[in-house]
Formats: C-alpha cells, sequence, structure tokens
C-alpha cells in the first residue's frame, strides 16, 4: 500500500471515527436531556408529578432491554445494519417525541426511543475496537469515552437553553439533523461483517432477562415515591427481579445456546472492570444529578448559569480523555486508573465541605478536577477492562460492560435521591430542636435578625431558613458517602491485570484491510 493510499485510509477512518462517536454522543445526551424539560412538559401536558417521570423510567427500561439484545442483532443483521436501524430508529422516535401531545403518546415513543438507540454505545464501542489495532485501544476508546460521558455531563446546560429559548419539543428535534448525519457516514464508510442466518435466539433466556432488568429498574424508580418495601407494589417488583435474574444464571449455565455466554466472565480483567465501572457509575452520574438541583433549587443560580457552572466538569473531562490517549500506551492503565480515581475523591471530599455560600470559583474548580479525573479514569478502565478479552466476545462484552455501568447510575441515582430525602426531613428535626425561647444564644441575636419567635411571619422566615440550612447538611452527608464509595472501590483496580505486550505495532489501514 503506497503512503498516499495509507494517508487516504487513516482519513476515512479518522471521519468515520468522528461519526460513531457523533452517534454515541446522540443516544447519551438523551439520557440527561430531558430532565431539565420535565417541568415544562408536565405543564403543557397536566401530568401529575409521578406520571411525568415516566418519561424518562420508560426510556431507561428500554434502554436496558434493548442493550442486552446487541450481541444478537449484531451476528444475525452484521454490524452495519445494526448500526443503521438504531440510528434511524432513534431519530425517528425522537421526532414522534417531539411531536406528542399527551401523556401516553410521549411515554410510548421514549420506549421506542430507548429500544432503538439501546444498541449504539455499546456497539460504537465494540465497532472502534475491531478497527482499531489493539496497541491503538487507547486514543480511541478516548474518543468513544467523550462521547459516553460528554452527553450525560452536557445534556442538563443543552436541554436547558432549548427549552429556555425555544420549547422543551427542542429536546428531541434536536437529532434529526444529527441523525440523518450519522446515518450518511456510517453507511457510507463503515465496513459490513459478516451475517450468521443460523443464528438461534435464546428466548427463554432473554425473557428471563428482560423480566429482571424491567423489574429492577421499576424497583429503583419507583421505590422512592412509594416508601420502598413498605409498597405492595415494590416488594413484588423486588421479587420478580430476584428471581428472574436466578433463573436467568440457571438458565445461561445448563443451556448448550444461551443468550449470554458465561465463560465471557472468566476473564479477570473484563469482570473486575465491570465492577468497577458499576461503582463508577453509582457515585459519578449520581453526583452529576444532584448538583442541578442543589445549583438551582438551594443556591438560587438560574437555569442557564447552572448549565453553565457544570461546563468545566465536561471540559475537564474532554482535556482528561484526550491526554489520556495519547499516554496511555506509555504507562500502565492501572496507574492512571488509581489517579483519576483519587482525583475524583479529592473533588467529593472537598464537595462535602460546601456550605449555602459557597463560591462560583468553587464550584468550577471541584467539578473541572472531578471531570478531569472522570476523563482519566474512564477511558484507563474501558482500555484495561477489554485488554485481555479475546475478540468474539467484545459486542456481548460491551453491552454487558454498558449495561452493568448503566444500572450502577440507576442504583446511585435512587440512592443518593433516597437518602437526601431522608436526611432533609433529619436534619430539619434536629436543627428544629434547638429553637426555642429558653435557648440563650437566640435571645442574645433576636435585636440583630430579621425574624422573631413570637409572630408567625418570623417563624416562617426561621423555619426557611433551617430548611435549607438541613438541605445543605443533607447534600454535604451524600457527597461524604460518594467519596466512601470511591475509595473503598480503589483496591479493585490491583485485581486487573498489565495488558501484555504486543509484538510489533500494527498499522490501523493494514488491520483495517484484515476484518
Amino acid at each position: 500500500m503506497t503512503e498516499t493510499e495509507q494517508k487516504k485510509v487513516s482519513g476515512r477512518l479518522l471521519v468515520l471515527t468522528g461519526f460513531i462517536m457523533l452517534a454515541t454522543i446522540m443516544q447519551t445526551l438523551d439520557m440527561t436531556i430531558a430532565n431539565v424539560a420535565l417541568p415544562y412538559m408536565q405543564s403543557g401536558m397536566g401530568a401529575g408529578q409521578d406520571q411525568i417521570t415516566w418519561v424518562l423510567t420508560s426510556y431507561v427500561v428500554a434502554s436496558a432491554i434493548g442493550m442486552s439484545l446487541t450481541g444478537y442483532f449484531v451476528e444475525r443483521f452484521g454490524r452495519t445494519r445494526v448500526f443503521l436501524y438504531s440510528i434511524v430508529g432513534f431519530t425517528v422516535a425522537s421526532m414522534a417525541c417531539g411531536l406528542s401531545q399527551t401523556l401516553p403518546e410521549i411515554v410510548t415513543f421514549r420506549v421506542f426511543q430507548g429500544i432503538a438507540g439501546a444498541c449504539l454505545v455499546p456497539l460504537s464501542q465494540a465497532t472502534l475496537m475491531d478497527l482499531y489495532p489493539r496497541e491503538k485501544f487507547g486514543p480511541a476508546l478516548a474518543a468513544w469515552g467523550m462521547g459516553v460521558m460528554l452527553g450525560p455531563i452536557f445534556g442538563p446546560t443543552i436541554g436547558g437553553y432549548l427549552t429556555d429559548t425555544l420549547s422543551w419539543r427542542w429536546v428531541f428535534f434536536i437529532n434529526l439533523p444529527v441523525g440523518i448525519l450519522c446515518a450518511i457516514g456510517i453507511g457510507t464508510l463503515l465496513p459490513e461483517t459478516k451475517r450468521n442466518l443460523d443464528t438461534k435466539f435464546d428466548m427463554k433466556g432473554f425473557f428471563f432477562i428482560a423480566t429482571a432488568l424491567a423489574s429492577f429498574q421499576l424497583f429503583l424508580d419507583r421505590g422512592q415515591t412509594l416508601d420502598w418495601f413498605a409498597s405492595l407494589e415494590i416488594l413484588v417488583e423486588a421479587t420478580i427481579a430476584v428471581v428472574a435474574m436466578y433463573l436467568f444464571i440457571v438458565h445461561i449455565f445448563t443451556t448448550d445456546r444461551p443468550f449470554l455466554d458465561p465463560h465471557l466472565f472468566q476473564d479477570k480483567n473484563y469482570t473486575a472492570g465491570s465492577i468497577l465501572g458499576f461503582s463508577t457509575g453509582v457515585t459519578l452520574l449520581s453526583t452529576m444529578a444532584l448538583l442541578p438541583s442543589m445549583l438551582q433549587s438551594l443556591l438560587g443560580y438560574p437555569i442557564i448559569e447552572t448549565g453553565l457552572l457544570m461546563m468545566p466538569r465536561g471540559i475537564g473531562t474532554m482535556i482528561a480523555m484526550f491526554v489520556t490517549g495519547k499516554i496511555i500506551r506509555k504507562v500502565d492503565t492501572r496507574l492512571l486508573m488509581l489517579v483519576g480515581s483519587v482525583l475524583i475523591a479529592a473533588s467529593l471530599h472537598e464537595m462535602a465541605s460546601f456550605d449555602l455560600n459557597v463560591t462560583s470559583a468553587l464550584l468550577i474548580g471541584t467539578g473541572a478536577v472531578q471531570g478531569f479525573g472522570i476523563g482519566m479514569l474512564f477511558t484507563s478502565l474501558s482500555t484495561g477492562s477489554f485488554a485481555t478479552l479475546p475478540a468474539r466476545y467484545r459486542t456481548d462484552g460491551t453491552a454487558i460492560y454498558t449495561l452493568v455501568r448503566s444500572i450502577g447510575s440507576s442504583v446511585g441515582i435512587s440512592i443518593v435521591s433516597t437518602l437526601l430525602a431522608q436526611k432533609v426531613q433529619v436534619n430539619h428535626a434536629e436543627l428544629s430542636a434547638h429553637i426555642t425561647p429558653y435557648n440563650r444564644a437566640l435571645q442574645e441575636l433576636a435585636p440583630n435578625l430579621p425574624w422573631s419567635l413570637g409572630s408567625s411571619q418570623g417563624l416562617g422566615i426561621l423555619n426557611g431558613m433551617i430548611s435549607r440550612q438541613a438541605a445543605m447538611i443533607s447534600y454535604i452527608d451524600v457527597f461524604t458517602l460518594m467519596t466512601w464509595v470511591t475509595v473503598i472501590s480503589l483496591p479493585l483496580i490491583a485485581v486487573l491485570r498489565k495488558p501484555p505486550k504486543q509484538a510489533a505495532p500494527q498499522p490501523a489501514e493494514q488491520h483495517i484491510a484484515e476484518i
């Protein structure tokens, strides 16, 4: 192959990587972009608070179920076809969501959107690992990681801007030009894989895993609203999830052609990386889910400024992924994971010292440090987890890896939401217990304060101050918990093995020619 042909192939690969990354961003963006638009949807459709959350719940449940089908779809229909079907289906469903007039309509189309787009993230990761030789996994997965992490990070900012300046419907309409561009680019440049028309679909295995995932997601999403195990519905959902998962595990170990090959988990790097990915999902995305409400409801920042304050986290992630992708071949991935985790823990520890007078500079600083740690950890973790996994397991492996991280995010968000609500009540009660006419400190300060214990108006002002302090203490408690979760997960890094050295670097164009 001549030098000119090599440059041409490398250029096509770079452009294809850009389209794959864009498709990933489009899907992950919808995980959070609709969050800030929920109040506007609720008022426009006349829905209740518990009803409008189904716009989010339906998407999460459908995505979890659809993600588990990635491996079968690729083997049966081919990689490029599945990519195109997913992009087109996701884009059409997005437009239908934006045109919806009633709550049942938008929930139905969100289900279709979740199922259609579920394959995009795991398929994009597996595709990049197929297109690039193993020694270039670091830069390739850094680009992929930008799509995965920047979507949720910038989602609230973009969603807030579109909702504030145009309409909530534009959080869905924005996918149309992106979807068309991705479909044209990937359909033109991505080589198709061989189809196995004899592939048998394990219906029983899929039924078990789909039932387990759907029940578990409903358990997490509705638990706080229904007071967890005090509700019969939550008890039923938890029981179904446990029983279905048990039957799924038994099934894959006892059938000839299981829905998921259990040999996948014999790879120590992959198993340890998946567990660490779960804990990462618990801490990071749950923390990002808390920040918008803290900034808007507690600290009084408007929606646009909230988005701007969240932006340094995304910028830090981008810089870290770029840097990590450049040095990952020269530095042990486990060291990069350790440094990234320490930065995340340090930023969470600093966030645990916030108060109601926290400055914008501190918010920006902790966000940037945490974002840098996220980027470094995510890129090195993705590379290390798949460093020793055989190529035949990549599609299933990326699907399960992404699914486990998504479940971790759901678990984390559910835990911190419940903990925050409980802590607010407890802290309010503890602070209120000190507000009595016999409190000498209150008696001395009363003449200089804008409230009085002797009037209803004064008590109302005082209660508002106590509520804000109780909420701030609760956020601090949650940030402290997330700090410890990050620290406790550090020993998992030691379980991962160092990736084997390559005999000789293989040019990307030669690798593509051999696929």
